[in-house]
Protein backbone atom coordinates (compact mmCIF):
# COMPACT_ATOMS: atom_id res chain seq x y z
CA UNK A 1 0.00 0.00 0.00
CA UNK A 2 1.34 3.43 -0.85
CA UNK A 3 1.80 6.23 1.65
CA UNK A 4 -1.20 8.52 1.83
CA UNK A 5 -0.55 12.24 1.81
CA UNK A 6 -1.19 13.69 5.27
CA UNK A 7 -3.09 16.94 5.60
CA UNK A 8 -0.91 19.82 4.56
CA UNK A 9 -2.04 21.85 7.56
CA UNK A 10 -1.19 25.51 7.47
CA UNK A 11 0.45 25.21 4.07
CA UNK A 12 -2.89 24.73 2.31
CA UNK A 13 -3.99 27.61 0.12
CA UNK A 14 -7.34 29.20 0.79
CA UNK A 15 -9.39 28.21 -2.25
CA UNK A 16 -10.03 31.77 -3.40
CA UNK A 17 -6.34 32.70 -3.53
CA UNK A 18 -4.76 29.96 -5.64
CA UNK A 19 -2.89 31.22 -8.68
CA UNK A 20 -2.25 27.66 -9.86
CA UNK A 21 -4.71 24.90 -9.06
CA UNK A 22 -4.47 21.24 -10.05
CA UNK A 23 -7.42 19.01 -9.09
CA UNK A 24 -7.57 15.27 -9.69
CA UNK A 25 -4.98 15.37 -12.49
CA UNK A 26 -4.03 12.01 -14.01
CA UNK A 27 -1.53 11.23 -16.75
CA UNK A 28 -0.24 8.00 -18.29
CA UNK A 29 2.71 7.25 -20.53
CA UNK A 30 1.40 4.02 -22.01
CA UNK A 31 0.83 1.67 -19.06
CA UNK A 32 2.82 3.88 -16.70
CA UNK A 33 0.62 6.02 -14.45
CA UNK A 34 2.93 9.02 -14.02
CA UNK A 35 0.53 11.43 -12.30
CA UNK A 36 -2.00 9.95 -9.88
CA UNK A 37 -4.89 12.17 -8.77
CA UNK A 38 -2.69 15.23 -8.27
CA UNK A 39 -4.21 17.96 -6.11
CA UNK A 40 -2.00 21.02 -5.71
CA UNK A 41 -2.68 24.68 -5.09
CA UNK A 42 -0.08 27.43 -5.24
CA UNK A 43 -0.88 30.91 -3.95
CA UNK A 44 0.21 34.16 -5.54
CA UNK A 45 3.75 34.93 -4.38
CA UNK A 46 4.34 31.43 -3.03
CA UNK A 47 7.48 29.42 -3.80
CA UNK A 48 6.82 25.68 -3.98
CA UNK A 49 9.74 23.29 -4.40
CA UNK A 50 8.90 19.81 -5.71
CA UNK A 51 11.25 17.07 -4.51
CA UNK A 52 11.30 13.33 -5.04
CA UNK A 53 13.27 10.44 -6.51
CA UNK A 54 13.87 10.11 -10.25
CA UNK A 55 10.77 8.91 -12.05
CA UNK A 56 8.41 10.24 -9.39
CA UNK A 57 6.52 12.49 -11.83
CA UNK A 58 8.01 15.84 -10.79
CA UNK A 59 8.94 17.09 -14.25
CA UNK A 60 5.71 15.78 -15.77
CA UNK A 61 3.73 17.68 -13.14
CA UNK A 62 5.64 20.85 -13.99
CA UNK A 63 5.15 20.38 -17.74
CA UNK A 64 1.40 19.75 -17.50
CA UNK A 65 0.89 23.19 -15.92
CA UNK A 66 1.45 24.88 -19.29
CA UNK A 67 0.37 21.89 -21.40
CA UNK A 68 3.79 20.88 -22.62
CA UNK A 69 2.39 17.52 -21.51
CA UNK A 70 -1.26 16.61 -21.97
CA UNK A 71 -3.22 14.88 -19.23
CA UNK A 72 -6.22 12.57 -19.30
CA UNK A 73 -8.40 13.72 -16.44
CA UNK A 74 -8.73 16.41 -13.81
CA UNK A 75 -8.52 20.19 -14.12
CA UNK A 76 -5.75 22.77 -14.08
CA UNK A 77 -6.46 26.48 -13.71
CA UNK A 78 -4.10 29.46 -13.86
CA UNK A 79 -5.41 32.55 -12.08
CA UNK A 80 -8.91 31.09 -12.21
CA UNK A 81 -8.81 30.29 -15.94
CA UNK A 82 -8.98 26.67 -17.11
CA UNK A 83 -6.01 25.49 -19.15
CA UNK A 84 -6.95 25.78 -22.86
CA UNK A 85 -6.23 22.72 -25.00
CA UNK A 86 -4.74 24.46 -28.02
CA UNK A 87 -4.72 27.51 -30.25
CA UNK A 88 -4.46 31.21 -29.46
CA UNK A 89 -5.83 30.87 -25.94
CA UNK A 90 -3.15 28.34 -25.03
CA UNK A 91 -0.45 30.60 -26.50
CA UNK A 92 -1.80 33.46 -24.40
CA UNK A 93 -1.76 31.36 -21.25
CA UNK A 94 1.78 30.17 -21.96
CA UNK A 95 2.83 33.81 -22.10
CA UNK A 96 1.60 34.10 -18.48
CA UNK A 97 3.46 30.97 -17.39
CA UNK A 98 7.24 31.30 -17.67
CA UNK A 99 9.24 28.10 -18.03
CA UNK A 100 12.93 27.43 -17.49
CA UNK A 101 14.21 24.01 -18.55
CA UNK A 102 17.28 21.87 -17.89
CA UNK A 103 18.57 22.84 -21.33
CA UNK A 104 18.61 26.55 -21.95
CA UNK A 105 16.70 26.47 -25.26
CA UNK A 106 18.15 29.77 -26.46
CA UNK A 107 18.14 30.59 -30.16
CA UNK A 108 21.73 29.99 -31.23
CA UNK A 109 21.58 32.37 -34.22
CA UNK A 110 20.26 35.32 -32.19
CA UNK A 111 22.16 37.54 -29.77
CA UNK A 112 21.38 37.43 -26.06
CA UNK A 113 19.46 40.71 -26.37
CA UNK A 114 17.45 39.35 -29.31
CA UNK A 115 16.67 36.17 -27.39
CA UNK A 116 15.18 38.18 -24.53
CA UNK A 117 13.25 40.67 -26.69
CA UNK A 118 11.74 38.19 -29.13
CA UNK A 119 8.81 37.07 -26.95
CA UNK A 120 7.70 40.53 -25.80
CA UNK A 121 7.85 41.90 -29.36
CA UNK A 122 6.10 38.94 -31.01
CA UNK A 123 3.68 37.75 -28.32
CA UNK A 124 3.08 40.87 -26.23
CA UNK A 125 3.29 43.31 -29.19
CA UNK A 126 5.68 45.59 -27.29
CA UNK A 127 7.73 48.13 -29.26
CA UNK A 128 11.37 47.26 -29.96
CA UNK A 129 12.83 50.14 -27.92
CA UNK A 130 10.73 49.34 -24.86
CA UNK A 131 11.44 45.61 -25.21
CA UNK A 132 15.19 46.27 -25.41
CA UNK A 133 15.12 48.56 -22.38
CA UNK A 134 13.24 45.94 -20.37
CA UNK A 135 15.61 43.22 -21.63
CA UNK A 136 18.69 45.19 -20.55
CA UNK A 137 17.17 45.79 -17.11
CA UNK A 138 16.52 42.06 -16.75
CA UNK A 139 19.95 41.06 -18.05
CA UNK A 140 21.42 43.40 -15.44
CA UNK A 141 19.20 41.83 -12.78
CA UNK A 142 20.55 38.37 -13.58
CA UNK A 143 24.11 39.66 -13.91
CA UNK A 144 24.83 39.22 -17.64
CA UNK A 145 24.16 42.66 -19.12
CA UNK A 146 27.71 42.80 -20.58
CA UNK A 147 26.88 39.75 -22.69
CA UNK A 148 23.92 41.36 -24.50
CA UNK A 149 25.52 41.43 -27.97
CA UNK A 150 27.10 37.98 -27.74
CA UNK A 151 25.61 34.71 -28.98
CA UNK A 152 24.62 31.85 -26.65
CA UNK A 153 27.60 29.68 -27.64
CA UNK A 154 29.93 32.41 -26.33
CA UNK A 155 28.47 32.16 -22.81
CA UNK A 156 28.99 29.62 -20.04
CA UNK A 157 26.14 27.29 -19.12
CA UNK A 158 25.40 29.28 -16.00
CA UNK A 159 25.24 32.51 -17.98
CA UNK A 160 22.96 30.91 -20.57
CA UNK A 161 20.58 29.69 -17.90
CA UNK A 162 20.45 33.16 -16.36
CA UNK A 163 19.61 34.53 -19.82
CA UNK A 164 16.85 31.91 -20.07
CA UNK A 165 15.44 33.20 -16.77
CA UNK A 166 15.60 36.81 -18.03
CA UNK A 167 13.86 35.72 -21.24
CA UNK A 168 10.98 34.23 -19.24
CA UNK A 169 10.76 37.28 -16.98
CA UNK A 170 10.59 39.57 -20.02
CA UNK A 171 7.08 38.22 -20.68
CA UNK A 172 6.00 39.40 -17.21
CA UNK A 173 4.58 35.99 -16.31
CA UNK A 174 2.19 35.39 -13.44
CA UNK A 175 4.04 32.23 -12.42
CA UNK A 176 7.46 30.77 -13.21
CA UNK A 177 8.05 27.03 -13.62
CA UNK A 178 11.58 25.68 -13.21
CA UNK A 179 12.23 22.10 -14.33
CA UNK A 180 15.61 20.99 -12.93
CA UNK A 181 17.18 24.32 -13.97
CA UNK A 182 20.65 23.48 -12.65
CA UNK A 183 20.96 19.79 -13.53
CA UNK A 184 22.87 20.43 -16.77
CA UNK A 185 25.34 22.84 -15.16
CA UNK A 186 28.83 22.33 -13.84
CA UNK A 187 28.93 22.54 -10.04
CA UNK A 188 30.57 25.97 -9.93
CA UNK A 189 27.77 27.44 -12.05
CA UNK A 190 24.88 26.09 -10.01
CA UNK A 191 24.96 28.71 -7.26
CA UNK A 192 24.94 31.66 -9.67
CA UNK A 193 21.63 30.40 -11.07
CA UNK A 194 20.18 29.49 -7.66
CA UNK A 195 21.10 32.95 -6.37
CA UNK A 196 19.08 34.56 -9.18
CA UNK A 197 16.16 32.26 -8.38
CA UNK A 198 16.37 33.04 -4.67
CA UNK A 199 16.28 36.74 -5.55
CA UNK A 200 13.11 36.21 -7.58
CA UNK A 201 11.54 34.35 -4.67
CA UNK A 202 12.42 37.18 -2.31
CA UNK A 203 10.83 39.67 -4.73
CA UNK A 204 7.52 37.79 -4.58
CA UNK A 205 7.50 35.84 -7.85
CA UNK A 206 5.17 32.84 -7.77
CA UNK A 207 7.41 29.85 -8.48
CA UNK A 208 7.13 26.08 -8.83
CA UNK A 209 10.61 24.58 -8.80
CA UNK A 210 11.52 20.97 -9.55
CA UNK A 211 15.05 20.50 -8.25
CA UNK A 212 17.50 18.28 -6.39
CA UNK A 213 19.10 21.30 -4.72
CA UNK A 214 18.21 20.84 -1.06
CA UNK A 215 19.93 24.04 0.01
CA UNK A 216 17.69 26.05 -2.30
CA UNK A 217 14.62 24.24 -0.98
CA UNK A 218 15.62 25.10 2.59
CA UNK A 219 16.32 28.77 2.00
CA UNK A 220 13.84 29.81 -0.68
CA UNK A 221 10.77 27.56 -0.48
CA UNK A 222 7.59 28.43 1.34
CA UNK A 223 6.51 24.83 0.94
CA UNK A 224 8.11 21.55 -0.06
CA UNK A 225 6.00 19.08 -2.04
CA UNK A 226 7.35 15.53 -1.97
CA UNK A 227 6.41 13.15 -4.79
CA UNK A 228 6.97 9.43 -5.34
CA UNK A 229 5.36 7.04 -7.82
CA UNK A 230 3.27 9.79 -9.38
CA UNK A 231 1.69 10.87 -6.11
CA UNK A 232 2.12 13.80 -3.77
CA UNK A 233 2.91 12.05 -0.52
CA UNK A 234 3.39 15.09 1.66
CA UNK A 235 3.73 18.86 1.63
CA UNK A 236 5.17 20.85 4.47
CA UNK A 237 7.17 23.95 5.29
CA UNK A 238 10.84 23.19 4.46
CA UNK A 239 12.13 23.24 8.03
CA UNK A 240 9.40 20.76 9.02
CA UNK A 241 9.95 18.52 6.01
CA UNK A 242 13.71 18.25 6.46
CA UNK A 243 13.52 17.82 10.24
CA UNK A 244 10.48 15.58 10.38
CA UNK A 245 9.41 13.91 7.12
CA UNK A 246 6.16 12.03 7.66
CA UNK A 247 6.19 9.36 4.96
CA UNK A 248 8.60 6.43 4.79
CA UNK A 249 9.42 7.31 1.18
CA UNK A 250 10.45 10.84 2.17
CA UNK A 251 12.55 9.55 5.07
CA UNK A 252 14.30 7.13 2.72
CA UNK A 253 14.81 9.83 0.06
CA UNK A 254 16.32 12.29 2.55
CA UNK A 255 18.57 9.67 4.12
CA UNK A 256 20.11 8.96 0.72
CA UNK A 257 20.36 12.62 -0.36
CA UNK A 258 21.58 14.24 2.84
CA UNK A 259 24.26 11.70 3.78
CA UNK A 260 26.36 12.37 0.66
Amino acid sequence: MTDQAPPAGETNVASGEALVRMAGVNKHFGDLHVLRDIDLEVAKGEVVVVLGPSGSGKSTLCRTINRLETYESGTITIDGQPLPEEGAELAKLRADVGMVFQSFNLFAHKTILQNVTLGPIKARKIGKAEAEQRAMDLLKRVGVQEQAEKYPAQLSGGQQQRVAIARSLAMRPKVMLFDEPTSALDPEMINEVLDVMAGLAKDGMTMIVVTHEMGFARRAADRVVFMADGQILEQQAPEEFFANPRSDRAKDFLSKILTH
